[in-house]
């Protein structure tokens, strides 16, 4: 029998269960945003914007955890629910056991990785020879924290299918809180600069992987063994197809930031702005826009849990009242943004420090409002990529991830940068954004289609085994 966590997915409100997974999920969500902003808002006033270049050269590394926190924590929640939906709780075990294994074990590669080709890699993401002596210390002490981040924002997925979102949000909280206050002891108060922003990262990484761990020794609708953690590779296959679509999401994004940070390096070397502020003013920007996305991805992922479940079960229905709601809140997300950079963006840029000078000022506010001027559409695309890998179609999710960084972001870049310079890179935001929201539209207008047959198809069905 299912527990009344389970059956609530396929009998209770909408809009409350809504409420109940999508608010914690958002919460966990922005809290992994804000580590590394409040980084960057302690050393940008403390170190400088030579400090804020580095944080923008590190990213990549932050992102690649999500990626891979992402690929088994989606892929390990949205199996489990799927097989939950089917009743088919003996093979559930064993995703969430898997996907566990899965996050510890690639966070101790990546460390290891990140380790030892450190200097390469940074050179990589864009790395001027000033900012070396800031991007070096900082990630060398981060990566310790690398299996802990991983294991902390994949744990989180499968806490919250396990009916635990409260849980997966207060394991977030806490390790930011530690972050923030050792943050001001560590870099205010004892001038540690980049090496104190670091520890405190890490410590607040550990205690948050921590908490984790002790929740899924004490799993809720499915007792774990350990025979459940040993990896099998058909359910890691399985795992890692549904996990697709939100990894290549990441990845997309990592690669765009490294394509980003060298064209920002080089053509503002060509510009009157130089190579610093250009760097130093994206970072600022790509990661306060991290912000309104992790808003949106935590909708988008706190109705996956009633979109798999539900979709499962053959509930249509409420597989499609999910995903509409999921829209209403994600578009209001996004005009407040919209509205929020267009209108405030020098205030915005001085939060993270204020000693770059009124050119740094006149790019920053420039890039803000023409770079995320696409932010009002840019809601529809991580939405419904979502949606389909929790319906188990993880091919589609896994095109549409791709849309908006690869296959528009990317050649956009590139090719306006190559004519336009600085101002082409501008410009390629928006572009992008509405091309992967036309694209988005018109899949899921497809793929409802589908849906309302097979709902109307179940009705006839029921119909003809009561005679009627």
């Amino acid at each position: 029998m299912e527990s009344e966590n389970r059956n609530i997915l396929g009998t209770g409100d909408i809009k409350r269960l809504m409420v109940k997974f999508a608010v914690p999920n958002i919460v966990a969500m922005l809290v992994g945003a804000l580590y590394n902003i409040v980084d960057q808002f302690f050393i940008g006033r403390e170190v400088g914007i030579l400090g804020n270049a580095a944080t923008n050269v590190a990213f990549p590394f932050t992102t690649s955890c999500v990626a891979i926190a992402l690929l088994f924590g989606i892929g390990g929640a949205s199996s489990f629910n799927l097989a939950m939906g089917r009743g088919e709780k003996d093979k559930a075990a064993y995703y969430v056991g898997n996907a566990a294994s899965m996050l510890v074990i690639s966070g101790i590669v990546l460390f290891a990785v990140a380790t030892i080709f450190l200097r390469p890699m940074l050179m990589l993401f864009g790395l001027m020879e000033e900012v070396l002596a800031y991007a070096m210390p900082y990630v060398r002490i981060t990566a310790f924290g690398f299996p802990f981040l991983i294991l902390t924002t994949g744990g989180g997925h499968l806490m919250r299918a396990d009916g635990s979102p409260g849980m997966t949000m207060l394991c977030s909280i806490t390790g930011a809180v530690i972050n923030t206050v050792l943050d001001a002891i560590f870099v205010v108060g004892f001038k540690w600069g980049m090496e104190g922003a670091a520890i405190a990262t890490v410590i607040g990484q550990v205690v948050s992987g921590i908490m984790v761990i002790v929740y899924l020794s004490r799993y809720k609708t499915v007792k774990l063994f350990p025979k459940h953690f040993r990896p099998s590779l058909h359910c890691v296959g399985g795992i890692a197809m549904l996990g697709t679509a939100s990894f290549f999401n990441q990845i997309a994004i990592m690669i765009v930031q490294v394509v980003m940070n060298n064209l920002m390096s080089y053509y503002g070397a060509l510009s009157q702005c130089g190579e610093s502020i250009p760097l130093s003013c994206s970072g600022v920007v790509i990661k306060v826009s991290q912000v309104m996305f992790s808003i949106v991805i935590g909708i988008s992922q706190g109705t996956q849990p009633i979109e798999s479940f539900n979709y499962g079960a053959q509930r249509y229905s409420r597989v499609k009242a999910a995903y509409r709601y999921a829209l209403y809140a994600g578009g209001a997300v996004a005009v407040i943004s919209f509205l929020l950079y267009q209108i405030f963006p020098r205030q915005i840029i001085s939060i993270f420090g204020q000693d770059g000078g009124e050119m740094y000022f006149e790019f920053g506010v420039r890039f803000f409002r023409i770079y995320l001027f696409g932010a009002i559409v840019s809601f529809m695309q991580p939405i419904t990529s979502t949606f389909f890998t929790s319906i188990g179609k993880a091919y589609k999710g896994i095109f549409l991830s791709l849309t908006r960084q690869i296959i528009f972001l990317l050649p956009a870049t590139l090719i306006l940068a190559y004519y336009k310079g600085i101002d082409g890179i501008m410009y390629a935001g928006p572009i992008a954004e509405f091309a992967a929201f036309l694209v988005s539209v018109i899949m899921i207008a497809i793929e409802m289609s589908k849906i309302n047959k097979l709902e109307q198809a179940l009705l006839t069905e029921e119909k003809s085994a009561v005679g009627v």
